[in-house]
């Protein structure tokens, strides 16, 4: 399998970058083809610099580029040359750890959406229950449809099923209440056009879920439009750092707190590993036709090495063909979209 990596994006490029790019040449056993500036990735390689494909970039997109002409006006910087290569068959999937909305516009225009798919969506794996649970959309679509819900669920049931491991994966809509009526307009849309997909036996939706209910175990992939999802998602980051920062600060409270700091250490690793972004890696473009996979943008090594595992994984997973299989189901009709 080779995939290819945005070697110049990232708060850390492209030292840390190529550095887990090379880890998962050696672990994973992938073919990495580096797209940036040559003489940069080559002094990052050293001696190993023959060992693999580079492709030159010379331009950089950056944070302060608009994210929806980036690509177009910068058409030799190293993300989109890389989105240009997969678009031309030249690897299986790009690793980006560019900016997110520059990413997924140049996905859009250079590789395309799957036809019938009206937009793709950001859909992060957070750490909850046995397999996690995916949110989706978490950013990417903050104004949305009955119908762009309808085939995030669609999307994140085959994701769950495929990748993370989820028999029959349960489809919650994030609402105000679990009850059928809570919600506005969209949320009673999606929430019959859901319904009806579950009569049918195509997905298997448990109904509406709070906040409250989105960690508890009891749901694998949880829909709603990319503001709400974006909000509920940086909250979550928010909660996690200041619970960390104040679990540490009980624990060095007192001199019995430290011996049962001590007693539970190997305890508060394995959670604290839970919450790890480096374990995870990134967050697929689920809705592109072809896998792109966004790594965080301050990923180091670690991190990015785990993004580019997940993009071996997404690749194998046959989940672009679950979408294209089953796109007919995915569309509503005039009458329902009004």
């Amino acid at each position: 399998m080779k995939i290819i990596i945005d070697a110049m994006s990232g708060d850390n490029a492209p030292q840390e970058i190529v550095a887990g790019a090379v880890r998962a040449a050696d672990e994973l056993g992938v073919e990495i083809v580096f797209v940036g500036r040559e003489r940069d990735v080559r002094a990052c390689l050293g001696e190993r610099a023959d060992q693999f494909e580079i492709v030159n970039a010379e331009d950089i997109i950056t944070m302060e580029d608009d994210p929806s002409t980036a690509t177009r006006r910068k058409k030799d910087s190293s993300m989109a040359v890389a989105l240009k290569l997969l678009s031309d068959g030249q690897g299986d999937a790009v690793v980006s750890a560019g900016s997110t909305g520059a990413l997924l516009t140049g996905a859009t225009l250079t590789v395309g959406r799957i036809k019938g798919i009206r937009r793709a969506a950001l859909a992060p794996v957070l750490p909850a229950g046995e397999h996690g649970v995916m949110l989706i959309d978490c950013g990417a679509n903050v104004e949305c449809t009955a119908e762009y819900l309808l085939q995030f669920a669609y999307m994140g049931s085959y994701y769950a099923g495929r990748i993370m491991g989820c028999p029959n994966p349960r489809v919650g809509l994030l609402n105000v209440g679990t009850e059928d009526t809570k919600g506005g307009d969209l949320q009673h849309r999606t929430f019959a056009l859901l319904k009806e997909a579950h009569e049918n036996g195509r997905i298997n939706f448990v109904g509406n879920v709070e906040g409250t209910t989105v960690f508890s175990g009891d749901v694998d992939v949880v829909v709603t439009d990319g503001f709400t999802g974006n909000v509920l998602l940086k909250t979550t980051e928010g909660v996690i750092k200041f619970m960390m920062k104040t679990l540490k600060g009980v624990f060095y409270k007192s001199t019995k707190n430290k011996l049962a700091a001590v007693v539970l250490k190997n305890d508060l690793k394995e959670m604290k590993k839970s919450f790890d972004p480096n374990e995870i890696g990134g967050t697929a473009l689920i809705g592109i036709s072809k896998p792109v996979v966004k790594a965080h943008g301050s990923s180091k090594a670690p991190a990015f090495f785990s993004a580019i595992r997940q993009a071996m994984i997404f690749a194998e997973s046959g989940i672009i063909d679950d979408i294209k299989a089953n796109i007919d189901y995915m569309k509503i009709k005039a009458e329902k979209a009004e």
